[in-house]
């Protein structure tokens, strides 16, 4: 099952798509009128009652996809989560995960444009995988961890690298308008059956510039879940983004960055395919 959101007429909405149309859900459903208040009020058994009577009416080319949650209230990021990327950036691997956080309004959605700021010439590409949360929590032990996620994504949490480098923290070089492209969807938890089986890559104007599992993640999912819940509460529809695998283009020689009219793609097996154009940003 994968969950939506988009705009329709310039109105916000979210639903369900079975990859050629939408059942919209917007205000359908009592107490959600979003996909994070679907997920924050537990109703997603109730839209799935609700998408047996009601196929999906709305074409995806009737619609404008925005980011799976639009307004989370944090986005957590992971970095130097895969060896190969530790191994290429000439670090060591931490005894803790590498944690910083993006603002909602760094974020653009499948099928928009993921935006090359001005300021920079060294927009790069990172390939992986979101995780929305479901029930709130702090304190969450590792082996209960999974139990809190609702849903999976594809996120290309590109980055401006000469901003990342500016000082030690990563802050705004993680942090530019429309550069972190999050979607298509959100798949249900409940419909993969073993996360570390996924295969990640990213694609720029259809060569594979990085690959690989899941399962060779650093820190794995419930540990991460687990550490950030000991100082932050967890709440529903936040999203936790979980590191990127060797490949990214500042560390290509020659260095290899996007630009103006580039089409980049994140594809994770049983998710889907995240796709954007590159476009400079105009003022």
């Amino acid at each position: 099952m994968k969950f939506v959101s988009f705009l329709q007429n310039n109105q916000a909405k979210f639903g369900i798509s079975d990859g050629k149309n939408i059942t919209d859900l917007t205000g359908k459903i009592r107490g959600a009128n979003t996909l994070k208040e679907l997920i924050a009020n537990k109703l997603i058994l109730e839209a799935k009652e609700f998408l047996k009577k009601n196929p999906g009416k709305i074409n995806l080319d009737e619609i404008e996809y925005l980011p799976v949650i639009p307004n989370p209230g944090k986005i957590v990021c992971v970095g130097l989560n895969y060896s190969e990327h530790v191994k290429e950036t000439g670090r060591t691997v931490e005894q803790n995960p590498v944690i910083f956080l993006r603002v909602p309004e760094s974020q653009t959605a499948h099928k928009q444009p993921i935006q090359r700021p001005q300021v920079s010439e060294s927009l790069d590409y990172e390939c992986e995988m979101a995780v929305i949360m479901g029930d709130a929590g702090k304190h969450i032990k590792p082996e209960d961890a999974l139990k809190h996620i609702v849903g999976y994504s594809c996120y290309n949490e590109c980055t401006v690298r000469e901003w990342q480098q500016h000082t030690r923290q990563f802050g705004m070089g993680k942090n530019f308008e429309k550069t972190g492209s999050f979607g298509p969807h959100m798949v249900l938890a409940e419909n993969i059956s073993d996360y570390t089986k996924l295969s990640i890559q990213t694609r720029l104007n259809g060569k594979v510039m990085q690959s690989a599992s899941l399962s060779q993640l650093i820190f794995d999912i419930p540990s991460l879940i687990s550490y950030v819940s000991k100082a932050i509460p967890w709440r529903a529809g936040d999203v936790l983004v979980t590191g990127t695998p060797g490949g990214v283009g500042f560390k290509r020689k020659p260095p290899i960055f996007m630009k103006e009219g580039d089409q980049v793609e994140v594809e994770i097996s049983e998710i889907g395919i995240l796709s954007n154009i590159i476009k400079d940003e105009k003022i």
